[in-house]
């Protein structure tokens, strides 16, 4: 149902025959009190003068109200929660309103659903650090008496529309929420493929579930094929390719697995990358870098297309070497890098090696506190532990060094950075998931080269210069390159395809986990 404002011009018009100034008092007192515990609402209601946003009798005040209850009663299709605001409680409320203090009340409940609402679709119904404390983003909250001024001084229905993410991604992901919710109300993709290992050639039962589920889910056409064909095996390798997988073409443990997943999974991945869209609602750069953790990958991205694209390794799923996610900016580059192993990595890893041999990983320098190399030989390992062990541990530039030829720095409290490796077989896995929490480039000089571009007119020139050196040499960027470390299992293309990651962290689970339990559900319909 649509409200037209009738409903509150009905009230104002049977109000009690009290005087215009009598009414006025008994308006401002039960605003000032309901909004007396919000410090934002009573700062706007004291420097408008109690001015009503919602309980006039003009038809701009007809008109918020219609874009708030409309809003609010679409707030699902945002993957929102459509009970945390109550839309029919608050047209009860409004329908009952009779005297001026009624009044005063419902206008405060108007504005305090208004300003829930708005920060929950333009910044997210969760806080982020709060559901996995991986999580470091921090959204980019409003100031919440603009959102009042905006919707008194503004069109509503224009205030409205601009609150969720303009991005294309949040247009494409709400796209293919609908589009799930419909598979939901007509059965989904069909049965699970009960099988073990298909691959091309072999025929049965199990060949023709897959092949249905296949058409199903859009990988293939109509066939009644029972015979594991070559359209069968394409079929299988662009739904791998669409899910992170080897494109083999063989329907084994990793591809069952996600074929498998049911339609409510996909819906739920959806809806968390929506909430996930609403903390990065904010400017991202005209170029900007884009660490997928999921998709193991990381982009270079000019005016919204993808320039440059690389394999990444990214940290291990283990309490203390997850990659956090954050945003930040590359401010340089450095070629042939000195690696100081963090204090976490020093003693819970190399300690114990040096305690059972003082010779331990020779490639590595111990530097006291006054920056002096240690002979290993005068030291007695057994004597420090975690707390007390008093030397840094450093490896100087080679091509052996942990961090390969170049690392990218964007100075962070998590002392995160892109890096090369020279462990370069793990970007042959499907899964790479192995670091302690930096970000490995497969690619690291093609890399370097395009940040370089903008400044340089010959940039692989320059990396080389530096590289053959042989010395760690700082290259600066002279404009800075935000760089976004994302994570997201549900991923569109500007072709409208969708595609998915797994849950490698867990913490897609996790945020849908919290969002439940705000009130959010899947939901089918047939339209």
């Amino acid at each position: 149902m649509i409200v037209t404002g009738a409903i509150l011009i009905m009230a104002l018009t049977t109000l009690s025959p009290v005087s215009a100034q009598d009414r006025s008092m008994a308006f401002r007192q039960a605003v000032a009190e309901a909004a007396a515990r919000d410090d934002d609402l009573s700062a706007h209601y004291r420097e408008s003068g109690y001015e009503p946003v919602w309980t006039g009798a003009g038809d701009a005040d007809r008109a918020r109200r219609k874009a708030l209850i409309t809003a609010l009663r679409e707030a699902e299709n945002h993957g929102l929660p459509g009970v945390r605001y109550d839309a029919d409680g608050l047209l009860a409320k409004m329908s009952e309103a009779r005297t001026p203090r009624d009044l005063g009340l419902v206008e405060v409940a108007l504005s305090k659903v208004f300003l829930t609402y708005a920060r929950d679709v333009q910044t997210g119904l969760v806080v982020p650090g709060r559901v996995d404390d991986g999580i470091k983003r921090e959204p980019p909250y409003r100031n919440r008496q603009a959102y009042l001024g905006a919707i008194s001084q503004s069109s509503p229905e224009a205030v409205m529309r601009a609150l969720p993410p303009q991005t294309p991604e949040y247009a494409r992901l709400m796209k293919e929420k609908m589009r799930l919710e419909r598979l939901m109300a007509s059965g989904g993709w069909g049965p699970m493929v009960q099988s073990g290992t298909l691959k091309p050639g072999e025929t049965g039962q199990g060949v023709a579930a897959l092949r249905n589920r296949l058409i199903r889910m859009g990988y293939m056409k109509r066939s009644i094929t029972n015979t594991y064909d070559s359209a069968i095996q394409k079929s299988v390798q662009k739904f791998q390719s669409m899910h992170g997988l080897e494109a083999d073409g063989v329907a084994g443990e990793s591809t069952m697995e996600e074929l498998n997943k049911s339609v409510e999974d996909r819906l739920k991945s959806v809806i968390v990358a929506m909430e996930r869209e609403r903390w990065l609602n904010h400017e991202r750069g005209a170029r900007h870098v884009l660490v997928n953790l999921t998709d193991f990958t990381a982009r270079i991205v000019d005016d919204g297309k993808v320039s440059f694209e690389t394999r990444s390794v990214v940290g291990k799923n283990a309490h203390d070497r997850r990659s956090p996610e954050f945003s930040d900016e590359i401010e340089h580059m450095i070629v042939n890098p000195t690696w100081h192993v963090p204090r976490s990595i020093a003693t819970k890893e190399y300690l114990p090696m040096l305690k059972r041999n003082p010779n331990a990983v020779s490639y590595l320098r111990l530097v006291d506190v006054r920056g002096r190399t240690v002979n290993r030989s005068n030291v007695d390992f057994s004597q420090f532990n975690a707390r007390n062990f008093p030397f840094d541990i450093k490896q100087p530039p080679s091509r052996s060094n942990a961090l390969g030829l170049v690392k990218f720095m964007f100075p962070n409290k998590y002392n995160i950075y892109l890096h090369d490796t020279p462990a370069k077989n793990l970007f042959s896995r499907e899964v790479r998931a192995y670091s302690h929490g930096c970000i490995r480039l497969q690619d690291p000089f093609d890399f370097a080269y395009a940040l370089l571009a903008p400044q340089e007119a010959d940039p692989k020139n320059v990396f080389h210069s530096a590289l053959n050196t042989g010395r760690e040499t700082q290259i600066d960027l002279e404009t800075h390159v935000p760089v976004h470390i994302i994570y997201r299992t549900a991923i569109s293309s500007a072709k409208g395809h969708m595609e998915y990651r797994r849950d490698v962290y867990g913490r897609d689970a996790r945020i849908w986990d919290a969002m439940a339990k705000e009130g959010v559900e899947l939901r089918s319909y047939r339209g």
